[in-house]
């Protein structure tokens, strides 16, 4: 058996995951009753968040009984090598202004590789996934997928960026590196969340990079990044998803960026 086939009855399991997170989250989108409160960490969380993780673990409890389950609104269930990570919204803030920029993020670690991911954003009728050894894929909802690719981009003078808020990079000091990157770029746009690193994986943007994430944030986001070509690291240069932070790029401009980014001690 293959890398890809090992993978493949999991991958077609988070596909059935997200159209069922999918089903809700859009009916949900723009709702005029849709009830929103604030967390401890002050981010908001709507009905709809809450209602589409319960969705993908009961449907998770059925199918893989022995698996354990990660997820932003309602923590970690289970114990063993096997691990789902569900983060239900991926741009909560976009979600409760109507901004149609959000998705719903799952993956599949397997002794703390990530070795599926599904990226869902049915408000934009894009999906994105990839499973180690298969490849990157990205399509219109319901039709045909095509397989991903990062850009050649070898300069940094003809590359495009994509971060986060200026905010979140002021708040941990490091916004002096994001500007200083930015300055050496052709082109800088904030997407931001999950939108910025799958265009890297589709060779649309050539470096995204995130200050502060949580696994779930970006557990589907290096396997499809990985295996569409490009690099995926932490700021330290860790290929792992749970260092707190998130660089993609397509592989040609991972260390210059790094470099780049950490030039926020210059100016203390």
């Amino acid at each position: 058996m293959t890398a890809a086939e090992s993978w493949a009855d999991d991958l077609r399991l988070a596909l059935r995951l997200a159209d069922a997170a999918d089903a809700i989250t859009l009916d949900r989108f723009r709702a005029l009753d849709l009830k929103v409160e604030t967390k401890p960490d002050l981010t908001p969380v709507s009905d709809a968040d809450r209602a589409a993780e319960q969705a993908v673990r009961s449907l998770l409890a059925d199918a893989r009984p022995g698996d354990a389950v990660m997820g932003e609104e309602y923590g970690d269930t289970g114990t063993g090598s096997r691990r789902w990570v569900i983060d239900p919204i991926d741009g909560t803030k976009n979600f409760v202004r109507g901004v149609p920029v959000w998705a719903s993020l799952l993956a599949l670690q397997v002794h703390g590789e990530v070795v599926v991911g599904v990226v869902s954003a049915p408000a934009l009728n894009r999906r994105w996934y990839a499973a180690r050894g298969s490849g990157a894929w990205a399509g219109h909802l319901g039709q045909p997928a095509r397989r991903c690719r990062v850009s050649t981009v070898g300069t940094l003078a003809d590359a495009a960026l994509s971060y986060s808020s200026l905010g979140g990079w002021a708040e941990l000091g490091r916004l002096p590196g994001l500007l200083e990157l930015s300055g050496q770029v052709w082109r800088s746009r904030a997407f931001g969340d999950f939108w910025s690193h799958v265009l890297v994986a589709e060779g649309a943007v050539d470096v995204s990079c995130e200050p502060e994430v949580s696994l779930w944030d970006v557990a589907p986001l290096q396997v499809i990044v990985e295996e569409a070509g490009g690099r995926f690291s932490d700021l330290a240069g860790n290929r792992r998803p749970d260092g707190g932070s998130v660089v993609c790029t397509n592989g040609r401009l991972h260390e210059v960026t790094l470099r780049l980014l950490s030039s926020d001690q210059a100016g203390r």
